[in-house]
């Protein structure tokens, strides 16, 4: 069985989200079936995090879901948007989702580990 399409998953989780009462949008369309997808999150406070695809060494064998690690926390929006730049020039193919919510709620499962900053 193979995982999950990421036209599919980012659909999902926008949709996910609208139930929770979380404002989701897709920022950026990416390859249908295995675009690496980035979600951001603004905390509507002038901070914001960001999560990308976790390192293959974090997800357990087997696991067909998406696990999501921080790769960047408590920067500032201006500084996501740059490094999603930076994501872009080297994978046109990814997806973007960004988030607001005040509470920082990504709905996302996430690797444990402190983020990582590029």
């Amino acid at each position: 069985m193979s995982r999950i399409r990421s036209d599919f998953w980012a659909s999902a989780h926008l949709r996910l989200c609208a139930l929770a009462g979380i404002d989701a949008v897709l920022r950026r369309r990416g390859s249908p079936e295995a675009g690496a997808i980035f979600v951001s999150v603004d905390r509507l406070d002038g901070s914001a995090d960001l999560y990308g695809p976790a390192p293959s060494i974090l997800v357990p064998d087997g696991e067909l879901g998406r696990l999501f690690a921080p790769l960047l926390s408590g920067r500032t929006p201006p500084e996501i948007d740059e490094r999603m730049r930076r994501e872009l020039s080297f994978d046109p193919d990814l997806w973007w989702i960004g988030i607001d919510d005040r509470q920082g709620r990504s709905l996302l499962d996430v690797a444990s580990g402190e983020p990582v900053s590029r």
